[in-house]
């Protein structure tokens, strides 16, 4: 990639030299060295940052398998209605002060880019610089050179062992990233996490931390009691979810870090933060239909887990040239917790959808909760027309993207949509 920021001009790709740019070498490039003309600058990627100054903004990244989208735009909203400028860097792009600046991307983007980002987001005069930061981009060392004000962990559960090859690694990647003497705040319930304690604040639902929830409802939405250091404080929220309870108390939590601003007063602007679209993303109450990202087993039993009440239909499928192991783990899941599993593809890339359900479907012990609909259409109609008065249709895995992907091909398709006009059809 190629940037030109502050009158230079950087690129990481030797077919993108000119004689003024200046090349940043990296593990993943640096076979290509041999490629530079002796004309032009070499650094290393550690160096960049010595070109830029972000002493004037403030750095904060979240990582973790499940909760990184709401928890890291929960900040960013609430930030904003505090009166910061803000910037948020993500899975749905990059948006800056309310406006979407770029579309959707990596969950965390190259080095280059998210350097070029925030430099963006200082011509922009923002106080804050929200990121996500994924497991590839820690092992990538996509984030070299950014000094972060505030780690942030949401949790660690199995996910992208078609990458990482091993939970054990996977876990060991994760952890990393609090390994150092940055101010970094954990979930004190995830018996997964290792950290560094210096600089170490925490949050919890069941463990002593230095956020505590010592009660939560969901009647009539969300309402959260949360101690800190003796006093008590509380916020509300139309979110639903256990799951949402940490995400919502980490951004509270992280903002209080942040800003030293009053805790109560933060709590206040809690509900204001609508949710992220494609994370439990309510789209019809009648019949009550609901769109979710969850695509690994603890993220489907968390979205479960908020519907004890409700007659579960579920429709997921699984990506393919993904982690195959975890499959049949989510089909386990659905048989625990549904009444009705619709398997469907989700992203087949270039399996067989057929054989993705198969290894789904040997998970699922009560086989007769079973249909299969490849056509993910006409299985989320399918699970439309099994609704009664207390079901709720769960349709999982693929969050607000926009298209499926099958073989090579980028085919348009969103649950949303697809949801409405079938409900549509029906008015």
């Amino acid at each position: 990639m190629k940037i030109n920021t502050n009158n230079l001009k950087f690129t990481d790709n030797t077919n993108e030299l000119d004689e003024n740019t200046i090349f940043v070498s990296s593990k993943q490039n640096e076979q290509y060295l041999s490629n530079v003309p002796s004309t032009n600058k070499i650094i290393q990627d550690k160096q960049l940052k010595d070109y830029f100054d972000f002493s004037k903004i403030k750095v904060v990244g979240i990582t973790g398998t499940n909760g990184k989208t709401t928890t890291a735009a929960a900040i960013y909203s609430i930030l904003l209605d505090m009166g910061y400028n803000v910037a948020f860097q993500g899975t749905r792009g990059l948006f800056i002060n309310e406006d979407k600046v770029k579309d959707y991307s990596l969950t965390t983007p190259v080095q280059l880019e998210i350097f070029a980002n925030i430099q963006l987001a200082l011509n922009y005069e923002c106080d804050f610089f929200i990121m996500e930061v994924s497991s590839h981009a820690i092992v990538q060392n996509r984030i070299c050179g950014i000094d972060f004000a505030l780690k942030v962990h949401t949790n660690i559960t199995r996910d992208h062992l078609d990458y990482h090859k091993t939970i054990e690694e996977y876990i060991n990647v994760k952890n990393s990233f609090f390994n150092d003497d940055s101010v970094k705040l954990i979930n004190k319930d995830d018996k997964l996490v290792k950290y560094k304690l210096k600089n170490a604040f925490s949050y919890g639902l069941d463990n002593p931390a230095t956020y505590k929830v010592q009660a939560f409802t969901f009647k009539n939405g969300t309402t959260v009691a949360l101690q800190y250091f003796g006093e008590m404080y509380s916020f509300t929220s139309d979110l639903r979810g256990t799951f949402n309870v940490y995400n919502l108390t980490a951004a509270v939590a992280s903002i209080h870090i942040l800003t030293k601003k009053s805790l109560q007063g933060i709590c206040d602007k809690v509900d204001n933060f609508a949710g992220v679209a494609g994370r439990m993303q309510t789209i019809s109450y009648e019949p009550y239909v609901i769109v979710d990202f969850a695509h690994t087993p603890d993220g489907m039993k968390s979205v479960f887990d908020s519907f004890k009440d409700k007659d579960i239909i579920c429709v997921f499928g699984a990506g393919g040239n993904r982690d195959k192991e975890k499959r049949k783990i989510m089909g386990k899941v659905a048989n625990e917790y549904c009444s009705k599993i619709i398997l469907t593809s989700d992203n087949p890339r270039f399996e067989d959808p057929d054989l993705i359900i198969e290894d789904i479907k040997s998970g699922i012990r009560d086989q007769s909760k079973i249909s299969i609909n490849v056509n993910r259409k006409e299985a989320i109609k399918e699970a439309i027309n099994a609704t009664n008065s207390n079901s709720v249709v769960l349709v999982l895995g693929k969050g607000d993207e926009t298209h499926q992907i099958i073989y090579d091909k980028m085919l348009q398709f969103n649950d949303k949509l697809i949801i409405e006009e079938i409900i549509n059809e029906y008015k």
